[in-house]
């Protein structure tokens, strides 16, 4: 089992920023691409973002593209998202999750591993 801790969600107005971390344990960090993935009330989840094993892969959600920013230490199993200029679109839950699949990141079904999820709201 691979477990995940996702932290750093809150309450944020709308241009400002945000940093999500994922801490993994469990088992060894660089076997899995990690994504992250988001879900608002009332709509079905989304990908947003992922990165490969070793970073050098960095994938992303057409609606994120040049606003948030994907990074892995895997010295310190984490996995961080760097979000700004947010937007009241970007309210959701956002998971972090793991996959040892290659490729076809944006496919939720590809992820093994799921965090809890963190909380983001951004008022408008």
């Amino acid at each position: 089992q691979l477990q995940l801790v996702e932290s750093g969600g809150g309450l944020v107005q709308a241009g400002g920023s945000l940093r999500l971390s994922c801490v993994a344990s469990g088992r060894t960090f660089t076997r899995y691409a990690m994504g992250w993935f988001r879900q608002a009330p009332g709509k079905e989840s989304e990908f947003v973002a992922a990165i490969t094993w070793s970073g050098a892969g960095r994938y992303y959600a057409d609606s994120v593209k040049g606003r948030f920013t994907i990074s892995r230490d895997n010295a310190k199993n984490t996995v961080s998202l760097q979000m700004s200029s947010l937007k009241p679109e970007d309210t959701a839950v956002y998971y972090c999750a793991a996959t040892d699949y290659y490729g076809d990141y944006g496919a939720r079904g590809r992820y093994k591993y799921w965090g809890q999820g963190t909380q983001v709201t951004v008022s408008s």
